[in-house]
């Protein structure tokens, strides 16, 4: 394996929260050691799981991988905002710990960044369940949106973002569900800033049981609850923005 030393700050700090994903973990780890762009910190925090991850990460001998395992397990959003804390990267990218990365991701997205000056970016992505070589569908984006389209439904993958931590110094998940798309709109607004995407296919989002009809309903209340609670809409606006919600949301999975 990769036995990297690194003697100043990694360009980019990729937070990985784990929660019970001892079956997957492993390859998501391989796909950003397999970046052709080397520069990188991993921060794995670990969600206080019941299931032993420590033993996996570490089988990596990867000094540029740290692991940080929480007292306590208070979700997703404590773990990202855990690792974002601790990151000493200029960059901050977020990858799940059953998701993947395609092995340009980093470098295409970086260059993209450099090359226009932006401080927030996200790529296309494909789907898949068992299988991440036989993707299921691709996923493409608006080639950018502020805070107003946005709000019309969220069109940023999560594994698929990178924030300029210098530009952007204030990257905060709220307890809260959804939380990756109120912390899209909460840093388009502050900053008043646009997020732009880099139409290439870079990433692999696993679709399980729990993720798909399932959550439809209870993701129809999230999002009511985005609205109302965390942008704090009256009852007219937000029933205006759950109307392109259902709408983009049938373009994105049914056409």
């Amino acid at each position: 394996m990769h036995n990297v030393i690194q003697v100043s700050a990694p360009a980019v700090s990729v937070i990985m929260p784990a929660y019970n994903s001892r079956a997957t973990i492993a390859e998501s780890i391989q796909s950003v050691i397999d970046q052709t762009f080397s520069d990188w910190e991993l921060l794995v925090i670990d969600d206080c799981s019941p299931e032993p991850i420590a033993d996996i990460v570490e089988s990596f001998h990867d000094e540029r991988i740290r692991y940080i395992r929480l007292a306590e397990n208070q979700g997703v959003a404590v773990a990202r905002n855990t690792g974002i804390v601790k990151a000493k990267g200029r960059y901050i990218a977020f990858l799940d710990s059953d998701d993947l990365w395609l092995p340009e991701k980093l470098s295409a997205q970086l260059h993209f960044m450099k090359e226009h000056q932006y401080a927030f970016t996200y790529t296309w992505y494909s789907q898949f369940t068992d299988d991440s070589t036989k993707p299921i569908r691709l996923v493409k984006t608006k080639p950018s949106v502020d805070y107003k389209h946005l709000l019309r439904g969220n069109d940023i993958g999560c594994l698929t973002v990178m924030i300029d931590h210098q530009r952007i110094p204030e990257i905060e998940m709220p307890t809260q569900h959804h939380e990756d798309y109120i912390t899209w709109l909460n840093i388009l607004k502050t900053y008043a800033t646009t997020a732009f995407s880099l139409p290439q296919d870079l990433a692999r989002y696993r679709i399980s049981n729990q993720s798909l009809s399932g959550n439809k309903k209870r993701s129809l209340i999230w999002t009511w609850l985005v609205y109302r609670k965390s942008q704090n809409f009256s009852l007219d606006k937000t029933i205006y923005y759950m109307m392109y919600y259902l709408i983009s949301g049938i373009k994105k999975h049914y056409i």
